[in-house]
């Protein structure tokens, strides 16, 4: 008859307790608010344009002031947004910018839905 080692339920505990723990979330929560667009301002550290070559959304990472890592998404259909079109050509990894937009569901928001919406460098 095999024997139980008093030690198993510890180990379970102790790794049910690890898995619960490594399940947590550190980042921060990018809710939008209920008054209005979401607003950041920030530096850009990646432009991926890509998608709009297959009608996608093109998306702008940007370190957001106190929020993190924030992705911009920038439709490829312009013509069926609110908001004026992003002078992409005038932006660069590195760049001061404020970004206004409706917030997804992802953590990011989407310069689209508003005739306010934009990307644009900091003056």
């Amino acid at each position: 008859m095999t024997r139980i080692a008093p030690a198993l339920p510890l180990t379970f505990a102790l790794t049910v307790a690890l898995a619960t723990a490594s399940c947590t979330t550190t980042t921060p929560d990018v809710a939008e608010p209920a008054d209005g667009p979401l607003r950041i301002e920030g530096t850009i550290t990646a432009i991926d344009l890509q998608p709009w070559s297959y009608d996608g959304n093109a998306t702008v990472q940007v370190e957001a002031d106190g929020r993190g890592e924030v992705q911009v998404q920038l439709p490829a259909r312009w013509n069926l947004c609110k908001a004026p079109p992003v002078d992409v050509q005038s932006l660069a990894v590195g760049m001061r910018v404020q970004a206004v937009g409706a917030a997804s569901g992802d953590g990011g928001l989407v310069v689209c839905g508003d005739a306010a919406h934009r990307l644009q460098p900091v003056q």
